[in-house]
């Protein structure tokens, strides 16, 4: 009887015979040689196999190539001495065409050899589209690796990615591509990883092309207690299976002709599901009275039975369905039936791991449209690789994605190619983008009109056109409700329903403007003059001379207004009454003390008063007030009003009641100690913040004094990045650094600025780093007592004994996970590097540490259970909606 096997029956005649002239032709192979040198030629034939292989470069864009040392080239043969190495970016993906809804075999080998003189096997993440597939691990297989996959590519194309998941370099020696027969390694769901592929013979060689038309590769396996037979005659294997000819004319026995056939294996998991394809075929020659009859067991179950090989032609008994083994731990039997006189036999089998991939890859569509776009303005960007959407941490700089569940393909829903360096006109392809929600094309170099298909994408609700060179009429279609429209600085651009007049008429108004201006600073002049005269001389007030600039001074590169026209101005009464004249000072710093205040009866604020002794000035506060009316983002502080009147300066912010950081590591002022879950959502988020003034606004922003006592927390413990009185803005036109007299604090100082007065962003991600070493280790940042004063010295000290436990703050108890604490360590001392280069960029930290508090996230949740998942310690929720720029 037949239960969950069941028998593939003999296919014999054309169609393999067309299968074998495919493959033979090797028709659909992809063969590369990963980092061929230039100067070799490519293709060329492989020995062994004959195949022929190519250099990888027209496949990828990214990548260095280097060589296994001369040492290893003994033990191993081309394509595997060469190697493409990927020391930027954290995903690096492989373009390769292929068939859509057909099996392909999916074969990649990696080997180390030391290219580097490093003597440190790296560790990444394989792959497949919006998909990982695999852990490679060259530390522990130090001779290499070869993983092997057989998966039904969804679309045309197929991404092999290569993802760095820690400090060392992912590399890749050979990509090699087979498609399968239509109707062979079906399953119900899933694809499927090789775990054993073995031919039963004594002999020490290995089977590939052209033995075997799909290039599988099969090793020899036999037992002890087994013994070996073969013939010399030609075995039919015309089915969709297709095992080498060579590999059937040899079976194996059980040497007690009683005892049962047996294979074993243990999974790695005890929950994994294989899909077994055992291979027969009768070849002895049997007497007139003999039988070989046996049953098919699996851990002492019937899986398919009783079976009778035939002679000299393939019988492939495969699973239907995917089969878990009791606590991992697998055993086949053919056992002989109580009628047959001989025992049972087998030829060939393979075992395949089900691994679930099951996030589908962003709509064709979309891909196809952001790479015209791509292709169209000559866009460069290292992690625009692998799908743009999955995995979230990886989405395409300047993509947001609508993304459900995994079932669902995801949609682009926001394009942000702002200060892009964009040439041309605006592209055609971005109509294509249908679910498109927001389209940011400012700071450019465009020209052209603005095209009226932007107004049929119903779903574009916010489009930002400002600061390029755009002509002729917006288009009505874009002035529908709803529609959020920003095109200042194009200076050719006719809003719609302008008339267009004459150029004369066009002379006439600029002077009747003029004229009628002038007039109205008259009247305005004398008015003031009036009044100014009337005014009796006990209410006017006398400034001390002084070096402040006049109040009409604006920021630096900065377009905006004086900041008297800006949000609420208060006076210095109000300022008074709503602290309730200063009574409860909450905090003080070198800008002086800081008061609780209320306004508008219930809105809590902080008063942050500057004192006359106060290390900080005018300049400081105007910069303060400038960048803060100027920008607006979830982490961080937002700014309620300010007063500037006479002596007295003062801003008001929204008030965070739950103090600063720097109190809930130590303790201090009763403050709770914060476990290490929400240490890395508040690190996560103070990143968000500094991302935001890095990359979000226009020009961008550098902070100059991050640091523990600068990360307020709010009600929920959410971050809040605060103290914004040294920040500077870059000039608009692609410089990375200003110079600038030094400023920031002991210890959190980026030491490349402080040796060249040199200011960079990557200078906010020292300080950053700086921090992060504080929130995990809650050592002081500087301390002369510790035999390595900087925290950074005394970490990288710790670091060599390999102890995580010895650098973690003991005040945790032991209560994270040891994979987001080493990853969150690593990020810390890659961020605290002294050469700015080597440090990576705030937007690169946001993802490395969502992914840190996804591993921490997992690891409370096995420990918990799922009611975890609601708590606010190891809360996943981040503002990623849409969020405005500064201007």
């Amino acid at each position: 009887m037949e239960t969950s096997l069941g028998i593939l029956l003999p296919l014999i005649g054309t169609l393999a015979i067309l299968h074998i002239v495919q493959a033979q032709s090797q028709q659909g192979f992809i063969n590369l040689d990963c980092g061929l040198p230039a100067n070799e030629p490519s293709p060329y034939r492989e020995e062994s196999t004959g195949l022929q292989f190519s250099s990888d470069a027209t496949f990828i864009k990214s990548g260095k190539t280097g060589m296994i040392q001369a040492n290893w080239m003994d033990d191993f043969l081309k394509p595997s001495t060469t190697l493409r190495y990927f020391p930027e970016g954290r995903r690096n993906c492989y373009n390769l065409k292929v068939e859509k809804g057909r099996n392909h075999l999916i074969r990649a080998r990696f080997v180390y050899g030391n290219y580097d003189g490093l003597d440190t096997g790296p560790k990444f993440d394989m792959y497949i589209g919006p998909n990982r597939w695999i852990t490679i691990d060259l530390e522990r297989r130090v001779n290499g690796t070869r993983e092997e996959i057989l998966h039904i590519p969804t679309l045309n194309s197929l991404q092999i990615c290569l993802v760095k998941t820690g400090m060392t370099t992912p590399l890749i020696s050979a990509l090699e591509i087979r498609p399968m027969a239509n109707d062979s390694y079906s399953t119900k769901s899933g694809s499927l990883e090789l775990f054993s592929r073995r031919y039963i013979s004594n002999s020490s060689s290995s089977l590939r092309f052209p033995d075997d038309v799909y290039d599988r590769q099969w090793s020899s396996y036999i037992r002890s207690a087994w013994t070996p037979i073969s013939t010399t005659s030609v075995v039919s294997n015309s089915n969709s299976y297709e095992p080498p000819k060579v590999a059937l004319t040899t079976a194996a026995v059980p040497t007690n002709v009683s005892a049962p056939l047996t294979i074993e294996w243990t999974a790695e998991n005890p929950d994994d599901q294989f899909y077994l394809y055992e291979h027969f075929a009768e070849i002895q020659d049997l007497q007139a009275n003999d039988t070989r009859e046996f049953n098919i067991l699996l851990n002492e179950k019937l899986l398919y039975g009783p079976l009778i090989p035939s002679k000299l032609v393939l019988t492939t008994i495969f699973s239907r369905s995917p089969i878990i083994c009791d606590g991992g731990e697998c055993s086949l039997q053919l056992i002989r039936t109580n009628r047959s006189t001989l025992p049972p036999l087998i030829n060939a089998f393979e075992v395949y791991r089900v691994i679930q991939l099951p996030q589908s890859a962003t709509i064709e569509e979309d891909v196809a449209a952001v790479k015209t776009i791509e292709a169209t303005y000559g866009l460069s960007r290292i992690n625009w690789q692998g799908d743009p959407c999955i995995p979230q941490q990886l989405m395409w700089d300047g993509l947001n994605c609508s993304i459900t569940d995994n079932s669902m393909p995801p949609r682009i829903t926001t394009l942000n190619l702002s200060s892009s360096g964009l040439t041309g006109t605006i592209a055609a392809a971005i109509q294509n983008l249908t679910q498109l929600e927001k389209l940011d094309l400012s700071h450019n170099n465009l020209t052209g009109e603005v095209p009226e298909f932007l107004g049929n994408i119903k779903s574009l609700l916010v489009i930002i056109l400002s600061g390029n060179d755009l002509n002729g009429t917006i288009p009505q279609s874009l002035q529908r409700k709803g529609v959020q429209l920003s095109y200042e600085g194009n200076t050719r651009l006719i809003p719609p329903g302008s008339p267009t007049k004459p150029q004369k008429t066009k002379v006439l108004v600029p002077i009747v403007a003029s004229v009628a201006s002038a007039a109205i600073l008259i009247v305005v002049l004398v008015i003031f003059l009036v009044f100014r005269k009337k005014k009796p001389p006990t209410v006017q007030v006398v400034h001390p001379p002084s070096s402040r600039p006049a109040m009409n001074v604006t920021y630096a590169y900065s377009p905006e207004p004086s900041i008297e026209m800006k949000k609420r101005r208060f006076t210095y009464s109000e300022v008074i009454k709503m602290t309730n004249n200063f009574q409860r000072v909450v905090g003080e710093g070198g800008f002086g003390v800081v008061c609780h205040g209320t306004v508008n009866v219930s809105e809590q604020v902080a008063v942050k008063l500057l004192s006359q002794s106060s290390t900080q000035g005018y300049k400081e506060f105007k910069a303060e007030v400038d960048l803060l009316l100027r920008v607006h983002h979830t982490n961080l502080v937002s700014l309620v009003g300010y007063c500037d009147e006479g002596d007295h300066l003062a801003l008001i912010y929204e008030f965070v009641p739950n103090g600063d950081l720097r109190q809930h590591l130590s303790g201090k002022g009763g403050k709770s100690i914060v476990s290490w879950g929400t240490r890395l959502r508040i690190a996560a988020e103070a990143a968000q913040g500094l991302e935001y003034l890095h990359i979000g606004c226009t020009p961008p922003m550098v902070h100059r004094d991050v640091k523990t006592t600068n990360i307020l927390l709010d009600q929920h413990y959410k971050a809040k990045l605060a103290d914004f009185g040294l920040s500077r803005s870059f000039p608009v036109g692609g410089e990375s650094h200003v110079s600038t007299v030094i400023a920031g604090t002991p210890g959190y100082l980026d030491p490349e600025y402080y040796h060249t007065s040199r200011l960079g962003e990557k200078s906010d991600v020292y300080s950053f780093g700086i921090v992060l070493l504080e929130m995990i280790t809650n050592q002081p940042v500087i301390d002369r007592n510790r035999g390595k004063s900087h925290i950074t010295q005394w970490v990288g000290s710790e670091l060599n004994g390999g102890d995580i436990a010895k650098i973690m703050d003991p005040k945790l108890n032991g209560d994270y996970d040891s994979r987001s604490a080493w990853r969150a360590l690593e990020l810390a001392m890659s961020c605290a590097d002294p050469t700015s280069a080597k440090r990576p960029t705030m937007s690169h930290v946001v993802v490395e540490l969502k992914e840190c508090l996804v591993s921490e996230n997992s690891k409370r949740n096995m420990s918990r259970g799922m009611d975890s998942l609601s708590s606010p310690e190891v809360s996943m929720i981040f503002d990623s909606g849409m969020i405005p720029r500064a201007r």
